[in-house]
């Protein structure tokens, strides 16, 4: 992996756009990367790791998503962070925007716009870029795929932090366990040792759960067994479990099978002996049923007797309900017009109650009389009722004078208000517009002076760009006219080295009997042979190639340098000789100038309609209040006539009302006296009338008592029966005639009357020997069932019991396996002598490598002295696997690295972090890792092992990397020519480079 171009916008402390050109800096192979504290180096390191994961890294991965944001930034710039970059032979660029909260295109507030990312590829052919993905999901999976580590791993092995490497070299097994196992990823074994020990675990808890069902099976036996069975003494888990309880199960079952053969004799005993006592018992039961039968009927006879006498009389009363039945119409019609009297003289006294004293006496003709009259009084107060509408609508006019003689004062107050500040509100808005008009003059003569300034910084720009590409291009030139020298002096020398040689390139031509070419001989005694180091036309004619080309380059380089110097001359006229610094001001300075003009020229529009609404309004003010006062002249004359009106109208409906408070009063006065003179009247008519009926009804009803055989109706009234009465009466009678027949047909039985001869049966003897008979076959049943079923249960529990040792059999075996190689990859077994797990295992393994790996440059650094170590001891109770010792070659013992100095602790974990660099740049597919930065922690190094250390990573070269160490130490600025420096201040940080 090689970075190329990083970009960097409103991002950590750079509230611009920043750039760096990491191909410049790794052109050295070593770059510093230095600056105050709080500059904002480390921020250049997290731009590089956020465009690549989308997180920062270390402790200040929480800050993402809007505190990314520089604080000074323009409130219009969006934070973004570009990263071009070569990865396994592919040309790529990353660009990552956080969340971004914005002030709205319209209105006040602020919106947040949601995060995006973009990733290029440039095509090698066309040098074009395509588009690939924009989903941060995807670009997350391409670039982790690509460089084959994770965040974490690319944050040790290409942002190597010193502090964390120092820690890394004191810690403790655990501690280095962690670290090392985030970068090698090596949970898998992790998830193997917990795989296996979930393993153990699960087949420990069948084989458990096993013996568990088996105990519980065999104290179900027990239970079965009556607790004749004796359980071994054995706990799950334990050898032999099974066959005690195989062996007891088998005891059980032989003794319930002799139990259940001596039930069976017990229970056929006591079935005859119950058959016996069943006979006996039916027989007493019939005798002593036909006995009570007997005595029941006769002392349901002698009930009989005792109420005969009510019988009679039952009869008797039935006997006159009938006949006072053909009196029941009469009656009915009798009490139907006493009620309908009684109502309707009810009625009358209601009505005459409503009536004037005067009225109380009156007959029906008198009532009828009096309402007509006061019917024709109420049907005389039309004209009155519409004088009293006219008069209500005179009131209203009158109300609605007086309204808008109110609003039509506040229409003039208003009026004359606004128009005393009138000439005031004119002047004010006349001398704004004014004052924009000259704003907006200004803004036009800034206009051109911007542009002007804009112009010319655009072309001290170019300039300037043009100056670095003639010196480029004059040292191209110079480069390939040194090159064009070479290659024809090496054409020349090797020209002339061949015409030395050119009678043995000639001699290899001649053959036997053809003349010389040079002497025209025939005969060649002694033909010149080539020497070592000849050279033949072939070889001449690349060298005048390789002549021609360089030639060809030179001509182009000169052309191109005089293009461009030609470029350079045509822009530094316009320019001037003014650096773009001092340009770049001039122009901010004239944008402001032209902004604030323009801004004070905005509001020329504002005023002007500002002014023509106030034009408007002075109009409309002046026209309210002449129309207010020609209204109030019309409104003296109106008011004059409807007061006379007024008075005529109340003298007319005075007559009218009389003592009414009005005249709609009067009316319903009137409508009230002649509803309550109708209703009397009708009243009286209707009581008249059902007393008439009232006198008819009393005759019929003594006629038709006296036909019935009553003395009086109130005997043929007492006599009638109600429905209810009736049928209770009629059900007495029947039930006296039903019971007297069932008696007689009772006495009357053969069968009965002998057994009432016989002696009294002795019923609860014979059911207390039935009852012991049938308790004796029930005790002897359930006792050969209970035999029964715990012979059937211990079969069925001793069946499964068999089933279950045969199946705990293979799980018990692969408990024994998973235990014992869980036990050894946890490192709890004895056979692992040294504790060690798995996972530390194989961590031991990569330490080991990283110990070799950190060894090369550790004893370079340290001039031969030091070698770093694994140590797979224990250390006290602890486990194994993870010891990491120095070895002084001085005194040939290993020592802790505690013991190191600040110094030596820097170099040996700059050291170790190059080291496993390395491990894990293989680990991960062997991905070349062609830039890596180095943090803090050369100020605590001498002179001499400063170079040591810089002659290590300067050999880092050798392998076509760049290193970029970030550093406050002075010492190295001068040492290492690239840097990358980052200046802050309070508008900002910003980088630049040197030296490049």
């Amino acid at each position: 992996m090689r970075l190329h171009r990083l970009d960097i916008t409103a991002f950590g402390p750079f509230g611009t756009t920043q750039s760096v050109d990491f191909d410049a800096l790794s052109a050295a192979g070593l770059f510093l990367l230095h600056g105050p504290t709080g500059a904002g180096k480390t921020s250049v390191l997290d731009a590089v790791c956020y465009a690549l994961y989308g997180s920062v890294p270390g402790a200040r991965q929480g800050g993402q998503g809007t505190t990314l944001r520089s604080d000074h930034a323009a409130p219009a710039t969006r934070t973004s962070v570009t990263l071009e970059l070569t990865v396994a032979g592919r040309r790529l660029e990353v660009t990552r925007q956080p969340p971004w909260e914005r002030p709205k295109k319209r209105g006040a507030g602020t919106t947040v716009d949601k995060a995006q990312t973009w990733l290029r590829e440039r095509d090698a052919a066309t040098g074009a870029w395509k588009d690939l993905s924009r989903s941060h999901q995807e670009i997350g999976e391409e670039v982790t795929q690509l460089l084959g580590m994770s965040r974490e791993q690319f944050c040790q092995v290409v942002l190597l932090p010193q502090g964390d490497f120092a820690r890394f070299l004191r810690a403790d097994a655990e501690a280095r366990g962690k670290l090392l196992g985030r970068l090698f990823d090596t949970h898998r074994f992790a998830e193997v040792e917990k795989r296996l020990a979930d393993r153990r675990r699960a087949a420990e808890a069948r084989v458990r759960e096993g013996d568990d069902e088996l105990l519980a099976d065999a104290h179900r036996m027990q239970q079965a067994a009556g607790g004749a069975m004796e359980l071994p003494e054995l706990s799950p888990g334990e050898p032999g479990l099974a066959d005690a309880v195989l062996t007891a199960a088998a005891v059980a079952r032989s003794t319930a099978r002799e139990q259940l053969t001596a039930a069976h004799c017990r229970l056929t005993t006591a079935e005859s002996v119950r058959a016996g006592a069943g006979r006996a018992l039916d027989e007493a039961r019939e005798r002593h049923r036909l006995q009570r039968r007997f005595a029941e009927a006769r002392e349901r006879a002698e009930r009989l007797r005792e109420r005969s006498g009510a019988h009679e009389e039952d009869q008797a009363r039935m006997h006159r309900a009938r006949k006072a039945e053909t009196v029941a119409p009469a009656l009915g019609l009798r009490d139907s017009a006493d009620a309908e009297h009684r109502s309707a003289a009810a009625a009358e006294e209601r009505a005459r109650a409503l009536l004037p004293a005067s009225l109380a006496d009156a007959g029906p003709d008198g009532l009828a009389a009096a309402a007509r009259r006061a019917a024709e009084e109420l049907g005389g107060l039309e004209s009155a009722r519409r004088a009293e509408r006219r008069l209500a609508e005179l009131l209203d006019e009158r109300a609605g004078l007086d309204r808008q003689e109110r609003a039509d004062e506040e229409v003039r107050e208003d009026a004359e208000a606004w128009l005393a500040d009138w000439e005031t509100t004119r002047t004010a808005l006349q001398d704004r517009i004014a004052t924009a008009q000259q704003a907006a003059t200004r803004a036009g003569e800034l206009a051109a002076r911007r542009d002007t300034a804009r112009h010319r910084l655009e072309a001290a720009r170019a300039r300037d760009r043009l100056t670095r590409d003639a010196e480029a291009a004059a040292e191209q030139a110079g480069a390939a006219r040194e090159q064009a020298l070479a290659a024809r002096q090496h054409w020349l020398d090797l020209k002339e080295q061949r015409l030395s040689g050119i009678a043995a390139e000639l001699a290899a031509g001649l053959a036997d009997g053809a003349p010389c070419a040079v002497c025209g001989a025939t005969e060649h005694p002694a033909p010149a042979r080539r020497v070592a180091g000849h050279v033949d036309r072939e070889t001449e004619e690349r060298a005048l190639a390789d002549h021609q080309h360089a030639e060809d380059r030179r001509a182009e380089a000169d052309r191109r340098l005089a293009a461009v110097r030609e470029e350079l001359a045509a822009v530094g006229a316009g320019a001037g000789d003014a650096p773009a610094e001092q340009l770049a001001r001039e122009l901010d300075e004239a944008e402001r100038e032209y902004a604030r003009a323009r801004e004070a020229a905005s509001a020329l529009h504002a005023a002007q309609e500002q002014l023509r609404a106030a034009e408007r309004e002075h109009e409309l003010r002046t026209a309210a209040q002449r129309d207010a006062a020609v209204r109030a002249a019309a409104r003296v004359g109106h008011r004059e006539r409807l007061d006379l009106e007024r008075d005529s109208l109340e003298q007319e409906l005075a007559q009218a009302r009389r003592d009414a408070p009005s005249v709609a009063a009067r009316a319903r006065q009137l409508e009230r006296e002649a509803a309550q003179l109708t209703d009397a009247a009708d009243a009286a008519r209707t009581a008249e009338e059902a007393a008439r009926r009232l006198k008819d009804a009393d005759a019929r009803l003594a006629d038709a008592a006296f036909r019935a055989g009553f003395d009086t109706p109130r005997a043929a009234a007492e006599a009638l029966l109600d429905d209810d009465a009736h049928r209770q009466l009629q059900r007495r009678l029947d039930a006296w005639h039903d019971e007297e027949v069932a008696v007689r047909a009772v006495l009357a039985e053969p069968g009965t009357a002998a057994a009432a001869q016989q002696p009294a049966a002795d019923l609860p003897a014979a059911q207390q020997a039935a009852e012991a008979a049938d308790r004796a076959v029930r005790e002897a049943a359930s006792a050969r069932d209970a035999a029964a079923r715990r012979c059937a249960e211990l079969d069925r529990l001793s069946a499964r019991a068999a089933a279950s040792v045969r199946r705990l059999g293979p799980l018990r075996e692969e408990y024994g396996r998973v235990a014992r190689m869980a036990a050894l990859t946890a490192g709890t077994s004895a056979e692992n002598e040294r504790r060690m797990r798995l996972e530390s295992y194989v961590l031991a393994a990569r330490l080991e490598q990283v110990a070799a790996a950190a060894t090369v440059r550790l004893r370079r650094m340290s001039s031969g002295r030091y070698t770093l170590v694994h140590s797979d001891d224990r250390a006290g109770r602890g486990r194994s696997g993870l010891g990491l010792h120095v070895v002084d070659a001085w005194t040939g013992r290993e020592r802790d690295t505690a013991t190191l100095s600040g110094g030596e602790t820097f170099f040996a974990s700059l050291a170790l972090a190059l080291g496993l660099a390395d491990v894990v740049t293989d680990e991960a597919g062997g991905v070349r890792l062609d830039t890596l930065f180095i943090d803090e922690g050369f100020g605590s190094l001498d002179d001499q092992t400063l170079d040591e250390v810089l002659d290590v990573l300067d050999s880092l070269r050798e392998r076509d990397r760049s290193v970029g160490i970030v550093s406050h130490v002075p010492d190295l600025r001068r040492r290492i020519h690239a840097q990358l420096e980052v200046e802050k201040d309070r508008s900002g940080s910003r980088l630049r480079q040197r030296g490049t």
